[in-house]
């Protein structure tokens, strides 16, 4: 068994049945079944994905976390200045809602003026600055408490859109003020090529700089957002970035996995296994997210399936490590001191006991630590 992966995922679970008396019973009957996963593993979802019940039902079959992939982004809701449009955002809400599914915030602003809008480039400064604000007062105060992320700022050492016309300090305002209004949601740095590839515009040392540069002056960043585009992996790489950004202490998400098309279906299995195996084996990943929205019959440059929901080879990975990581359905029997144990994958569990026709069921958490888990139950 993967050691890294026990100490990242699994604990140690010890069951104790027992009478009323305390008196521990031995061939006692347990069924244990997995209801829920700790680990949040998720999929960007589009327009596309409103009122498609069998894309739907896939989606659920497999998946905790969701993003949309473009439905909330200042392009979509406010296309020209004033005309604020957060229908598609909405319809996409009611289904994570309706599904107890967790969704994230992407993205408030970009810095890539290539993905701002029109309108708001043509803004003198001051015209800048007021826009800015009113497009976190509208987000805020219609979607607060929805998103357990947001994307605050995407790929901000790449590009600098809004320091270069609003000053140093722009990025820190964006923050400050995004917590003021929604201070339970964990606010993030989203950035590409730092754990992919060498990118000396993104470097690890440089993502960190930039983060502690940003805490020193009192900004409410408190998630590590790497997007995860990926060629071919490097996997040492992989584990010696997630490594050193383990230091800072926050947590870590891999925000938009997909492996470049430039690659065979098969290869971009194999890699897309790669990169899975790594973030979810590391423990200061809390979650993952693949960038696989279907738009149009095509993804941005990964899919899943086929436009008929037939699993590609990137989908077979993604069940075949769905499978793995769940502890799944445990039979057995009691030993001779009252006593059966497991090791099982975070998350919440169903038990059901049973001795000489007496029959209970419980329910029981599992959360991360080194130390096994007792669980009485009395029949």
């Amino acid at each position: 068994m993967n050691r890294s992966l026990v100490q990242a995922r699994k604990r140690a679970v010890t069951i104790h049945i027992s009478n009323k008396q305390g008196v521990r019973l031995e061939n006692a009957s347990l069924t244990v079944e997995q209801v829920s996963k700790d680990f949040l593993l998720g999929s960007a979802i589009a327009y596309t994905f409103i009122g498609n019940t069998p894309y739907q039902d896939w989606f659920l079959e497999r998946f905790n976390a969701a993003v949309f992939e473009d439905e909330i982004k200042w392009y979509t809701t406010e296309p020209k200045q004033g005309q604020l449009n957060y229908t598609l955002a909405d319809e996409l809400l009611e289904f994570v809602r309706r599904n107890q599914i967790t969704v994230r915030g992407h993205n408030i602003f970009w810095e890539d003026p290539k993905y701002t809008p029109v309108w708001v480039q043509n803004l003198t400064d001051s015209e800048l600055k007021s826009a800015v604000n009113s497009r976190i007062q509208s987000l805020m105060s219609k979607y607060k408490d929805e998103f357990v992320h947001w994307d605050v700022n995407n790929e901000l050492l790449h590009f600098n859109f809004y320091e270069q016309r609003l000053g140093p300090n722009a990025t820190l305002e964006f923050y400050r003020t995004v917590h003021q209004q929604d201070p339970l949601a964990t606010l993030f740095l989203n950035e590409f090529n730092v754990v992919e590839t060498c990118d000396s515009t993104s470097t690890v040392d440089k993502y960190i700089a930039k983060i502690r540069e940003l805490k020193e002056d009192g900004m409410s960043m408190n998630g590590i957002g790497l997007e995860g585009h990926f060629g071919a992996p490097n996997p040492p790489r992989i584990r010696a970035t997630l490594d050193k950004l383990a230091t800072l202490g926050l947590p870590i998400w891999l925000t938009e996995v997909d492996i470049s098309d430039t690659f065979s279906k098969e290869t971009q299995g194999i890699y897309l296994e790669q990169v899975l195996r790594e973030g979810f084996s590391h423990p200061a990943v809390d979650g993952i997210m693949l960038w696989s929205a279907i738009r149009r019959n095509k993804c941005y440059r990964m899919c899943l399936t086929d436009p008929d929901l037939n699993n590609l080879p990137t989908g077979n990975v993604v069940d075949k490590l769905l499978k793995e990581w769940d502890t799944g359905v445990l039979k057995g029997p009691t030993d001779d001191h009252g006593s059966y144990s497991f090791y099982g994958f975070l998350g919440e569990y169903k038990l059901t006991a049973s001795y000489e026709g007496k029959v209970v069921d419980a329910a029981f958490s599992l959360s991360p630590s080194h130390e096994t888990k007792h669980f009485s139950v009395q029949l």
